[in-house]
């Protein structure tokens, strides 16, 4: 996988790609990516076990739950289990990039993407594809932590947040998308096939990893990885001498060095420089940016915003057409929380970065938008869930999510351009995962506990979109910071 100094130099401008050639082929790649999310979530819903009569009648199941037999916790760990492989690996890959080129690590991901989905097809039981599907996060973290510095390196000076607007836009789009195609395919052939579907639109693009001229992300440049180079032959060349002198002492001792420690001081030498050392240093740098990280105020507070933000997201998206359903009594809330979401996914995305490009990409003004952005959008949610008309609710909680998906660009934009470029890979990861773990995951459960206390929907929803109100309250306090640290 690792390449040299001079043939890195020689790819760091390819030939073929254009910048728009580029946001066009990531934005593909991760709009594939949501819509294997919109899949297994399509399959979910639409599987069902099989079923008996008392009159010996039986019928057999559908999709899935009903092919493996499967209880309604093990088909709910279904679709969360990617999020295994995207959480470990994600700081990974992230790190590698500090080795390796960042775009053969996106054709390594993609690979692992196109086996593992090609995978979830060919599985026999509930362990099997379970496995696969923590293998799609492996393959999916590569291409989240790398594509978005790529994107910001590749874009216009004065669009830079737009391009990233458009990418993360794939994400509602995506993801709607994979739920009509999965339905469609699983209920006119087999589920199995849209697993299937997947891995053949994936594989071009992993090809592409492999074959074209490389790109070169800002902040890897050849001076860095031969200084990088060096540093690992000096430490090596210090651990080696050490290990090498403790032999040389004990031989001293008894006046000579025989066959058997020659061997050792030798094998020692090659063991070290080619696996231990790489390994440890890896695990150094790492950690040292890591530390870097968590003392980054800026970081921090943007990341800490983002957090209360998703928790609000995913439970929106998890529990938001049983509120409206328990609450407006909708017959098709499912439909109607979908379109919402989708539109407004689409628009306000594209909204927040058109509007941060044209008001001055910096990060104090991105912190401004985030902030105001989620406070409205705070206020209008809130005002839908407290509306006593279906109607109300609907034209209200529009404007709501209109005004709060307008963050996905600028919290991006903060996340890449608050740190060093050779950061940003894992600055980016490093976002991926706190969302998630202390967001969206936890975030559904907690609201049913709060909703099995309480026992009233309408009370639940008004709780949880009260937690808008401290992200854009944190991300109030970001603007401060930044500005108190950039008179500094």
């Amino acid at each position: 996988m690792a390449r040299s100094q001079t043939e890195d130099a020689d790819n760091s401008n390819p030939s073929w790609f254009t910048p728009k050639r580029l946001l066009v082929m990531f934005c593909l790649i991760n709009m594939l990516n949501y819509v294997d999310r919109g899949v297994i979530a399509s399959n979910g819903v639409n599987g069902s076990l099989g079923t008996c009569t008392e009159t010996g009648v039986c019928t057999a199941g559908t999709g899935i739950q009903g092919d493996f037999n499967l209880n309604y916790f093990q088909d709910g760990i279904l679709s969360s289990a990617f999020m295994v492989g995207l959480l470990v690996a994600s700081p990974i890959f992230a790190s590698f990039a500090k080795s390796y080129n960042p775009f053969r690590l996106i054709g390594v991901g993609l690979s692992v993407w196109t086996f593992a989905t090609a995978g979830c097809g060919a599985s026999f039981d509930f362990w099997s594809i379970s496995i696969f599907r923590m293998l799609v996060g492996v393959g999916e973290a590569s291409f989240i932590s790398l594509a978005a510095p790529f994107i910001d390196d590749n874009a216009p000076v004065a669009q830079k947040t737009a391009w990233l607007s458009v990418f993360y836009m794939c994400i509602p789009t995506g993801i709607a998308l994979g739920y009509v195609y999965g339905g469609v395919v699983g209920g006119n052939f087999n589920w199995r096939y849209a697993f299937f579907g997947e891995a053949i639109l994936m594989l071009p693009f992993a090809v592409l990893g492999f074959v074209m001229k490389p790109l070169q992300l800002k902040g890897f440049a050849f001076a860095e990885q031969k200084k990088a180079s060096t540093s690992v032959e000096i430490i090596g060349s210090e651990i080696e001498g050490t290990e090498v002198a403790d032999i040389e002492v004990a031989s001293s001792e008894r006046g000579y060095l025989d066959g058997d420690e020659l061997d050792r001081c030798t094998s020692k030498k090659s063991s070290l420089s080619k696996g231990s050392l790489e390994i440890l240093n890896q695990l150094s740098k790492f950690w040292k940016d890591i530390k870097v990280l968590l003392f980054d105020k800026v970081y921090l507070t943007n990341v800490l915003g983002y957090i209360a933000y998703n928790f609000v997201i995913g439970a929106y998206s998890y529990w938001g057409p049983k509120a409206g359903y328990e609450i407006y009594h909708m017959s098709n809330a499912d439909l109607l929380f979908g379109g919402v979401t989708i539109v407004c996914g689409i628009f306000g995305t594209l909204a927040g970065g058109y509007i941060l490009d044209y008001i001055g990409s910096t990060i104090s003004n991105a912190f401004k938008l985030l902030s105001g952005a989620t406070f409205l959008g705070a206020i209008f949610c809130f005002s839908a869930f407290c509306s006593k008309n279906l109607y109300g609710f609907i034209f209200l909680f529009s404007i709501g999510e209109l005004l709060v998906f307008a963050t996905q660009g600028p919290v991006n934009y903060v996340c890449l351009h608050s740190v060093k470029p050779s950061m940003r890979p894992l600055s980016m990861a490093m976002s991926t995962v706190s969302i998630h773990i202390f967001g969206d995951v936890p975030s559904s459960p907690l609201v049913g506990i709060v909703q099995d206390y309480l026992n009233n929907w309408r009370v639940t929803a008004l709780i949880l979109t009260s937690i808008l109100f401290i992200a854009a309250g944190i991300w109030f306090v970001g603007k401060f910071i930044y500005s108190t640290i950039a008179v500094l």
